[in-house]
Formats: C-alpha cells, sequence, structure tokens
C-alpha cells in the first residue's frame, strides 16, 4: 500500500508526523478517508476520532475541532485539540459532559443549537470509546 506524509498538530504540541498507510478524521460534513493520491481538500474537522493507520497498526487520537488540508506535501491536520486514547482522562471527559449538560441552561437560540451540537459529538466520541470496538 502506497504511504503519505501526515502531520497532526495542536497548539500544544506535534501530535503526530509521519508516514502512514490511511487517515480516516471526523469532518463536518461527514467523516472521511484519506489514502496516498488523495484530490487536495481543505475540510472542517467536527470533535471525534480520527484513526491513523499504518503497517496494520491503528492509533486512535480524540480532536475537538479544527482543519484538515489535504495537498501534494500530503494531509495536514490543524487540530484544536488532540489527545490520545493513552493520554485521556476518561473520568475528566465524563466531567465535562456533565458541565456541558449543566450549562445547556445559560444559553438561547442559536448559542443552545451550538451547545447541543458540541455536547452530541462529545456524548457520540464518549460513546465510541466505551464500545468494545475502541478496548
Amino acid at each position: 500500500m502506497a504511504t503519505f506524509h501526515f502531520d497532526l498538530v495542536s497548539p500544544e504540541k506535534l501530535a503526530f508526523t509521519g508516514e502512514v498507510d490511511q487517515v480516516d478524521i471526523p469532518g463536518v460534513e461527514g467523516d472521511f478517508g484519506v489514502l496516498a493520491g488523495h484530490a487536495p481538500v481543505v475540510a472542517a474537522i467536527r470533535p471525534g476520532i480520527l484513526t491513523i493507520t499504518t503497517g496494520g497498526r491503528h492509533e486512535k487520537v480524540i480532536v475537538l475541532g479544527g482543519l484538515a488540508e489535504v495537498s501534494e506535501r500530503g494531509l495536514t491536520v490543524l487540530a484544536d485539540v488532540a489527545t490520545s486514547l493513552e493520554e485521556l482522562d476518561r473520568a475528566q471527559f465524563a466531567e465535562t459532559i456533565a458541565e456541558m449538560e449543566e450549562g445547556l441552561k445559560e444559553h438561547e437560540g442559536g448559542e443552545l443549537d451550538q451547545a447541543l451540537e458540541r455536547l452530541d459529538h462529545f456524548k457520540s466520541i464518549q460513546q465510541q470509546l466505551n464500545s468494545t470496538a475502541m478496548h
């Protein structure tokens, strides 16, 4: 399988850099996979789980929004937050969801819609974390 260069960057760190077989990205307009030779594209990413595949091994990273750019140089993801599953504090993540639910009372109109959408994304991540496929 042909490989391509992939960089995963967050404000805190360079979370991943190297040659990969495939990267699956949680896009705002739907999840999508990138393979070598993918057409150039810039896409917004939503909170979700990004999967990096190299040599049959899958590495999962939680991303909380950002941008993905595919170019002739490869793929770059600029994530607002990027946390590997090994680094994730699941109890803290559950607490964040509880705080988001409590905070819904403070939102109105379009702001409430955005807060609900973000909460749905976080709950989706939590559900994926708790599924047997993630263990």
